[in-house]
């Protein structure tokens, strides 16, 4: 019910408990027992994404993993559960702190896989690390967002980021001194 209740949220920010609760297929009472607020429904919301959004990025190996192969990992992970996501894109702003702090670990993991894949001569080194996490998320989320009004299909959106991605980020061969 909460990926459900996450989409439709995004979908209509000013929805009632009794609109979201119907348009998820659940009465008012249900969905009152669960919480009694919007604000209570957006916290709770809020903390499930961090946490789905903190172990996509822990099941794809970042750290360990060859690293195209991580990446794969990392956006089919993210992709599995874009409802949540595009529900912290939506909401982010309005979390709280103790919701938030998780940021700084994020860019922490992130910006090390990058540079992991820089020193092994997978990712372009002329971008920092932080540079490439913040054109990987943008990516994501820009794409993820996307799908959801309907522009791109969702059928081969992993292999449409990883190729936008990959294609201004994989490391170039030297070219030979022009004679």
């Amino acid at each position: 019910m909460l990926p459900a209740l996450a989409r439709v949220m995004v979908e209509q920010p000013r929805a009632t408990l009794q609109e979201l609760a119907r348009a998820v297929g659940v009465s008012k009472a249900t969905l009152y027992r669960y919480c009694r607020t919007r604000e209570e429904l957006i916290a709770q919301l809020t903390t499930l994404a961090t946490e789905v959004v903190t172990d996509a990025m822990h099941r794809a190996n970042l750290d360990t993993g060859a690293p195209l192969d991580a990446l794969r990992r990392l956006i089919a992970n993210n992709l599995e559960h874009r409802e949540l996501s595009s529900f912290l894109m939506h909401y982010w702003r309005d979390a709280p702190p103790e919701n938030r702090a998780c940021d700084a670990d994020w860019d922490r993991i992130m910006d090390g896989f990058f540079l992991r894949g820089q020193q092994t001569g997978i990712f372009r080194i002329d971008i920092p690390a932080a540079g490439l996490t913040e054109v990987f998320v943008g990516l994501l989320l820009g794409l993820m967002e996307a799908e959801r009004r309907g522009r791109i299909a969702r059928s081969g959106l992993a292999e449409l980021l990883e190729g936008a991605f990959l294609t201004g980020a994989l490391a170039r061969p030297a070219t030979a001194p022009q004679a």
